[in-house]
């Protein structure tokens, strides 16, 4: 057995580094990760890293909204554009 969180880091960077990839895995994301992984697992397996997959995307998107100054930490990132900071 692979380390989920480990192979999650490794899809997420895949993924967010190639946009035909990126197209690939949101229009069938578990296909997507089917293919990268390069074995045929039970669906709700691979779902379950789907989800990991698309759970990190969302927070590092987050993250990144939120650092203004590109340093990457979290500040106010684009907030700070409407509350005039």
């Amino acid at each position: 057995m692979f380390d989920v969180k480990a192979k999650v880091d490794e899809l997420v960077k895949k993924i967010t580094s190639d946009k035909d990839l990126a197209r690939k895995f949101a229009k069938d994301p578990v296909k997507a990760v089917e293919g990268l992984l390069g074995v045929d697992l039970p669906d709700e397996a691979v779902k379950k890293v789907v989800e990991g997959v698309k759970a990190k995307i969302s927070l590092d998107k987050i993250g990144a909204l939120l650092d203004s100054d590109g340093d990457g930490k979290p500040d106010l990132g684009i907030l700070s554009k409407f509350l005039g900071k």
